[in-house]
């Protein structure tokens, strides 16, 4: 997106001169002859620089900057000021001014300041886009070692040069945000920022502003303007975790971002011109929720230009002891703690759970054990009792169990589950506590 640069200027012939060199320097200009006008252009569009002479009539360019800074403070101002009259410089500067030039004009002076400030607001939105992002590392490996996720990295390698928007689907807990990532850093906008937001976690005002940004005075508590996470994400990406959770009326002014490429600040009336990539995701079933008039059908298809399925953990067993080795030395290292493997009966406990909670619950799981392990080897000691639960013993051709050893086992298991409690593990089993001593005995 062209740079936006308005100039107040009430000398025809440098406004001219002005324009002409800046336009073609590549910069999208807009000139007016005095304050006034410059301030009526600043109400109705977005510019990223204002360039103000000192001296204009109706409005000079002090109380244009003190009005530009007090109700505008993302557009930086140029002052141009006489030979001479440094003093007035000197003021501006104090009043927010980023920088000034004199008059007659040096091109290649002014040339410079502008890409200093230039510089300047990327640095500062790059700045912002680290603080508002998931905080994922970029370099974090991606375990794909089952098919159906190697399947889902040829698919992030086969767009790695368009520039579609993406829905992800799958499960809490996949990797959602993670694969979003891999796109976006993959991707041809690799070096412009990555924003996520969690669309469940906000009501619907809190929303609309975290996404268009807000004017002064928009609602209680707007004691000056925001930029949205859309104008913080411009030509980069833009992550909708959970989009499902989205309210219907920010669903249709999504919509038109990603139709026009453009947006009102909450409580603003001017244009917003935006070039974001979205990516968004959902563990819910989309097709239902438009069937049920609660998610529109045409946003879905602006969203699912590129659909990526992310299977279950329990669906992808070749996926687990390699997370389990990846989770085991992050967090060992994060303890400080020489824990190098896990014992056979752990893996086996491990490999034989569900994980309703998928990969985050697996690196909770070790993390959890690493807390707690005192050895060399994460044992099932260490392993949460829920998970143990599930744990399903291979058949030893060589010593097979009887039914009375297998039922003693469990009833053990049972009761080691509720702290010993005879009366809880005998309700559990949905036998008598007779019945519980009896098995117990054997």
């Amino acid at each position: 997106m062209s740079f936006k640069i308005l100039i107040a200027e009430d000398e025809e012939i440098s406004l001219k001169h002005l324009s002409y060199a800046l336009e073609k320097e590549g910069y999208k200009v807009t000139a007016t002859k005095n304050g006034l006008a410059a301030l009526e252009k600043i109400r109705k569009e977005t510019f990223d620089i204002l360039l103000a002479d000192i001296k204009m009539p109706g409005m000079d360019g002090l109380a244009l900057l003190s009005e530009v800074k007090e109700n505008y403070p993302n557009i930086e101002v140029i002052i141009v000021t006489g030979f001479g009259s440094i003093e007035s410089a000197v003021e501006a500067m104090k009043k927010g001014a980023s920088e000034y030039v004199t008059k007659p004009f040096n091109l290649d002076e002014l040339n410079l300041k502008i890409k200093k400030i230039q510089e300047k607001k990327r640095l500062e939105n790059e700045n912002i886009a680290l603080k508002v992002s998931l905080g994922l590392n970029k370099d974090q490996p991606f375990i794909a070692k089952s098919r159906m996720m190697k399947r889902v990295i040829d698919i992030i390698n086969g767009i790695t040069n368009s520039d579609c928007n993406v829905l992800i689907t799958g499960e809490s807990g996949v990797g959602k945000g993670l694969v979003a990532k891999l796109i976006h850093y993959s991707g041809m906008r690799k070096d412009k920022p990555f924003l996520a937001i969690n669309c469940a976690i906000f009501t619907e005002e809190l929303l609309a502003s975290e996404l268009f940004g807000h004017e002064r005075g928009a609602f209680t508590g707007a004691i000056s303007s925001k930029q949205g996470l859309l104008e913080i994400a411009n030509n980069g990406t833009l992550f909708l975790d959970e989009i499902a959770e989205m309210p219907p009326n920010l669903q249709a002014k999504l919509l038109k971002v990603i139709e026009d490429k453009e947006f009102i600040r909450v409580g603003g009336t001017r244009s917003i011109k935006v070039d974001v990539r979205f990516i968004a995701a959902t563990n819910q079933n989309i097709n239902t929720m438009i069937s049920n008039g609660k998610f529109r059908e045409d946003l879905y298809y602006r969203l699912n230009v590129m659909d990526i399925y992310i299977a279950p953990l329990r669906e992808r067993k070749d996926d687990i002891l390699p997370l389990c080795k990846f989770f085991l030395e992050k967090h060992a290292k994060k303890e400080n703690k020489k824990i190098e493997a896990f014992s056979k009966e752990s893996l086996e406990i491990i490999m034989s759970y569900g994980f309703p909670g998928n990969v985050r619950e697996l690196e909770n799981i070790i993390e959890r054990a690493v807390i707690l392990e005192k050895t060399n080897l994460v044992t099932p000691e260490c392993l949460p009792q829920s998970i143990k639960m599930f744990h399903v013993e291979t058949i030893d051709p060589n010593r097979i169990k009887t039914i009375d050893e297998l039922n003693k086992e469990y009833a053990e298991k049972i009761l080691d589950y509720v702290d010993d409690n005879r009366s809880k593990a005998a309700e559990v089993l949905g036998i008598s506590r007779t019945s519980l001593w009896r098995i117990l005995k054997k």
